[in-house]
């Protein structure tokens, strides 16, 4: 049995940036991953690409991070909101907020390389992967955790669990924690297209009649594409040639980039709300996705798990700080209680955006509503800074301050 003060199931990029942030802190650290790592992924046309707010942008720099990041990543300096078919639309500019930028984009592999590399170089962090959480016992003092890996059976000993083990999350499950669920009927496509004009850093959110269509801006004059269709027609669209793909995605989203002229492979993912119904308990806290899932709208994803991270690791560290037990149970009421509004304001922005522009009646009331925000100065300021993760109590690393 290995001893270790917090455990941390699952290590994509929640489970990794929560690493990063309490290593170097007199903490022994444990990662457990079930996905074996991948080959190294070099530099091409299908990057996926990962929409950083400028909050989350702060939380790295807090971790040390963003200055290997910032090179690979585009900034947005405007969003530009419409709904197809109906009058009205909105924009968001960084010059409102006084900012560099609204957000970033950046490929995946660049982020997961950089967090690999940190880890990689610290002491007080050790994996186990490819393993896999086969049971855990908790008490009053401690928690167990064990592991299957190379179908020999390990048990780590430790102070706190922390679940960041997806949306689909086996501790979440385990501990009898309920969630609300709802399938949204929808699949997002997802790809990457090079247009005809210049994107000119500005991101688009474009509602249709089959769901939201976001483009990014990208490198090489690339643009991320997020693309939501009804899940009856994933397999037609996924099956469409490339010419006739852009010509439908061309259709949707307009003239405003020029001729669509290349599209990368594609991807599909079916799309469900989840929010689970409590954050914690003795000795457990849930982060990211195994918390919340949420339509890919406004892309909020990854950067409300980064403010999870944030939250848990100065609470983690403050408590240790002042003598207290990382997994007792006041200590990890504070984290509930601290990510409880930002969890309900963000769950409640997306999903409601996601099903009002998809009912086709409310065409041009939705409309109207896009010009009134548009020209309604402190209603925007406060959706803006919603979207960048600065609408709520700020914890010291979405300062850019360490820990």
């Amino acid at each position: 049995m290995q001893s270790f003060d917090v455990i941390i199931s699952g290590g994509g990029m929640v489970g990794a940036c929560l690493a990063c942030a309490l290593s170097g802190k007199g903490l022994r650290i444990a990662i457990v991953e079930s996905v074996a790592a991948e080959t190294r992924v070099e530099p091409g046309y299908d990057d996926r690409a990962i929409a950083l707010a400028y909050g989350t942008r702060r939380i790295l720099e807090g971790l040390g991070l963003w200055s290997q990041l910032a090179g690979d990543a585009t900034p947005i300096h405007q969003i530009h909101v419409s709904d197809r078919g109906h009058f009205g639309m909105a924009h968001m500019d960084r010059a409102d907020e006084g900012l560099p930028a609204i957000g970033y984009v950046v490929p995946a592999r660049v982020i997961g390389r950089v967090l690999e590399a940190t880890l990689n170089d610290v002491d007080d962090v050790e994996h186990f992967c490819p393993a896999e959480v086969d049971a855990v016992e908790r008490s009053a003092t401690d928690i167990l955790v064990h592991l299957l890996q190379d179908k020999s059976h390990y048990t780590l000993h430790g102070r706190l669990l922390v679940a960041a083990d997806g949306a689909d999350s086996f501790l979440r499950g385990h501990f009898g924690i309920t969630s609300l669920v709802r399938d949204y009927g929808q699949t997002a496509i997802i790809t990457n297209i090079t247009p005809q004009l210049p994107h000119n850093n500005i991101a688009y959110e474009r509602f249709t009649d089959s769901g939201p269509l976001a483009l990014l801006p990208m490198t090489e004059r690339r643009c991320a594409v997020v693309w939501t269709v009804d899940s009856k027609q994933t397999d037609a669209v996924m099956q469409l040639p490339d010419a006739d793909f852009l010509a439908q995605l061309q259709e949707r989203f307009g003239q405003r980039l020029g001729r669509l002229q290349r599209v990368g492979r594609r991807q599909s993912w079916p799309l469900r709300l989840l929010h689970a119904n409590e954050t914690m308990r003795e000795r457990l806290a849930l982060v990211g996705n195994a918390v919340h899932t949420l339509h890919p709208i406004a892309g909020q994803g990854f950067n409300l798990g980064a403010r999870d991270v944030a939250v848990l690791a100065e609470v983690i560290v403050d408590a240790v700080r002042d003598g207290e037990d990382p997994g007792a149970l006041a200590v990890l009421e504070r984290y509930a209680q601290w990510r409880r509004r930002d969890h309900h304001n963000v769950t409640i922005f997306t999903d409601g955006l996601a099903r009002l522009f998809s009912l086709p009646r409310f065409g041009a009331l939705r409309g109207a509503g896009l010009l009134a925000f548009d020209l309604l100065p402190p209603a925007k300021r406060q959706l803006t800074r919603l979207t960048m993760g600065r609408a709520n109590r700020l914890p010291r690393l979405a300062r850019g301050l360490p820990l």
